[in-house]
C-alpha cells in the first residue's frame, strides 16, 4: 500500500493521463487509485498493440461531465431520461441534457433496442426524482406501463420530450416540440397529479379506439408514417373510410347499453390521436373521468347530418354520441382492433376505466388538459 501523499499524487497523475487517453469520463470517490493505475496499463498495454476496448472505442456522447457546476440555484434532480433508439442521434437533445448537467441535475440516458426495454428501464431505476420520456406516444406509454407496475407511493414524476411522429398527448399538453425547451420544463415545470386510461391490464394516458381509429393506426406503416408525418393517419383514414368494417357488439356505460352493427367508440384521457385529430375535446387528465366518442354506421346521405352532430356532441345523437364516464365495457362477437396511445391491440371484450391521480406529471403554465380548478400559474 502506498501512503496518503502518494496516493494523492498518483490520483491526480492517472487522472489527468486518464482523461487525455479517454479512458476516465467521470470520477468519483470510489474510483481508487489501484483502479486508475490499472485502468492506465491496460489501456497502454492493448493501445500499444493497436486494440481498444469496445467500451472506450465508442464515445458515449450522453456520458455525464467529469466536474459539475456547484452554483446552481435550483434543486437538483436525479433524473433517468429514456430515450427511443431510432433517435438517439438528436443533436439537440444531446446538447441540452449536457446544459443541465452543467446545472448540476444527474440525468442518466439509457436508450431503447427493443420492445419492452422502456418499461425495464423504469423498474430499474434506482430512486429517481424525475423519469423523462423521449420518443413519440409509444415511448410514454411503454414508460406509463413502468410507473403502473411500481407502488402508488414509489413513482416518481414523469416527464416528456416529444420526439415521435404524431406526439399527440405531449402536444396537447402544451409541451414544447423543441428538445431543449421540452428538457428545460421537465426541469423546472410543475408537477401534477393526473389520472390515467386502463383497458383490461394495458395502460394509456392518451386515447384508447376500437374500430375505426385503431385499423388506422394498425395498418399505417412506420415508413409512411415518417414520410408523410401526422398526415399519414389522415391518408390512410381517409383510404380505409371506404371500405370501414363495422363490429356487431354490445357497448355499456353505468347508465346506458348499446347494441347494433358497429359502434366505433374512442376514449379518450387526453383530447386528441391520429396526428392532431380532437376526438375528446371535452376531456381533461385531471377530473377522474374519461371522454368515450361513439359513431355510428353513416350512410352517404347522412354526412351532413353526422357532420352537425359531430360538431354538437349530444349524448344521444342519431349517428354521434359524446359521455364522460369513470369506466364503459366493448363486448364484441369477434376480437376488434383496439389501438392504445399508438399501440396496436385486439380484444373481444375490453373494460375501460379512469384511474384517478394515478401519476404526477410535469406540465407547462395554463395546460389545456387541466380542469381550471388546477390550472398551474405561469
Amino acid at each position: 500500500m502506498v501512503n496518503t501523499a502518494v496516493a494523492e499524487h498518483l490520483e491526480v497523475l492517472c487522472v489527468a493521463r486518464g482523461r487525455r487517453l479517454g479512458i476516465v469520463e467521470r470520477v468519483d470517490h470510489a474510483y481508487s487509485v489501484d483502479r486508475l493505475l490499472r485502468d492506465a496499463i491496460n489501456h497502454n498495454s492493448h493501445y500499444a498493440r493497436g486494440e481498444r476496448k469496445e467500451v472506450f472505442e465508442k464515445s458515449n456522447a450522453f456520458q455525464p461531465p467529469a466536474h459539475v457546476s456547484m452554483n446552481t440555484k435550483a434543486r437538483r434532480k436525479r433524473v433517468q431520461l429514456i430515450l427511443n433508439g431510432k433517435v438517439a442521434a438528436n443533436d439537440a437533445l444531446r446538447a441540452a441534457v449536457a446544459r443541465q448537467r452543467k446545472a448540476g441535475h444527474r440525468i442518466q440516458v439509457r436508450v431503447t433496442w427493443e420492445k419492452g426495454d422502456a418499461r425495464r428501464f423504469v423498474s430499474e431505476a434506482d430512486k429517481v426524482d424525475l423519469l423523462i420520456a423521449a420518443g413519440g406516444d409509444g415511448t410514454v406509454n411503454e414508460v406509463l406501463h413502468g410507473l403502473m407496475d411500481m407502488p402508488t407511493v414509489s413513482r416518481p414524476s414523469l416527464g416528456i420530450v416529444p420526439l415521435g411522429t404524431a406526439n399527440d398527448f405531449a402536444i396537447a399538453c402544451g409541451i414544447p416540440r423543441d428538445p431543449e425547451k421540452a428538457l428545460t420544463l421537465c426541469m423546472r415545470g410543475g408537477e401534477v397529479p393526473i389520472d390515467v386510461g386502463k383497458a383490461n391490464d394495458h395502460w394509456f394516458i392518451n386515447a384508447a379506439s376500437s374500430g375505426f381509429g385503431a385499423e388506422i393506426t394498425a395498418t399505417t406503416s412506420p415508413d409512411l408514417k415518417r414520410l408523410l408525418g401526422p398526415a399519414a393517419y389522415t391518408v390512410m383514414g381517409a383510404i380505409l373510410a371506404i371500405n370501414l368494417h363495422h363490429y356487431q357488439g354490445r357497448l355499456i356505460l353505468p347508465n346506458r347499453e348499446i347494441t347494433g352493427n358497429g359502434p366505433v367508440a374512442i376514449v379518450g384521457n387526453g383530447r386528441q390521436t391520429g396526428g392532431g385529430i380532437q376526438v375528446a375535446p371535452r376531456a381533461c387528465i385531471d377530473d377522474g373521468l374519461l371522454d368515450v366518442l361513439v359513431v355510428r354506421p353513416i350512410s352517404p346521405t347522412a354526412l351532413i347530418a353526422a357532420a352537425r352532430e359531430l360538431q354538437q356532441l349530444p349524448p344521444d345523437g342519431e349517428y354521434v354520441s359524446y359521455w364522460q364516464t369513470p369506466w364503459l365495457e366493448v363486448h364484441s362477437e369477434e376480437a376488434i382492433p383496439v389501438n392504445l396511445d399508438g399501440e396496436p391491440l385486439r380484444f373481444s371484450t375490453v373494460r375501460y376505466e379512469a384511474v384517478p391521480r394515478a401519476i404526477s406529471l410535469i406540465v407547462p403554465p395554463n395546460c389545456q388538459l387541466l380542469s381550471q380548478r388546477r390550472r398551474l400559474k405561469g
